[in-house]
């Protein structure tokens, strides 16, 4: 009951608030680092327990006869094909997941927790498809991830990502915030 009297007054607060530019309004704190962080983390659990339970049956079908085993038979030990499935499945639920609730209640479980959420950058109001850009620009990172060249790109692209929340000031959004024009903001306590 107290969390919907919360979400409404958010709602209500944030429709007032999105009709003036976020930089211009004094109601409109940017989110930290670590609460951005933190909120992420606590998405992810479920989703990192998912990737492992279907990278263990991807591996039991597609990897060498036994998990244990060394790697000396060639490309059949090394292969990315279980990692890579498991992966895609994942990523393609979480990329779901983030563009739902962000499109619905404009902010995840883990931006509930801590009491912040996802708004326009320009003001006006949060639109899925700026939502469906953000949230496309995360999970092919991680697909690639163990696969040569492609693993140090996403690497060098996701600390880009994280690095543009540090050094963008006032609004610290990331790589992926100033694509879809949203950043993340503290919700009225």
């Amino acid at each position: 009951m107290a969390d919907s009297a919360l979400d409404a007054s958010a709602a209500s607060t944030g429709s007032s608030a999105s009709t003036a530019s976020p930089e211009h309004d004094p109601k409109v704190v940017p989110a930290e680092w670590w609460e951005r962080m933190a909120a992420r983390i606590i998405d992810a659990v479920p989703f990192v327990v998912l990737y492992y339970i279907l990278f263990t049956v991807f591996w039991a079908l597609f990897g060498p006869a036994h998990p244990m085993s060394p790697a000396v038979e060639g490309a059949a030990a090394h292969s990315p094909l279980p990692r890579l499935i498991a992966w895609l499945i994942v990523g393609t639920a979480f990329a779901l997941y983030d563009v739902v609730l962000h499109s619905r209640y404009g902010r995840t479980l883990g931006k509930h927790v801590l009491r912040i959420r996802l708004i326009p950058a320009d003001g006006g109001v949060l639109t899925t498809a700026s939502v469906v850009k953000r949230a496309a620009m995360l999970p092919w990172p991680m697909a690639v991830m163990g696969i040569a060249v492609l693993n140090l790109l996403a690497g060098m692209f996701l600390f880009a990502v994280g690095l543009f929340i540090l050094v963008d000031k006032p609004r610290q959004q990331g790589l992926h915030d100033k694509v879809a024009r949203t950043m993340v903001a503290r919700s009225p306590r």
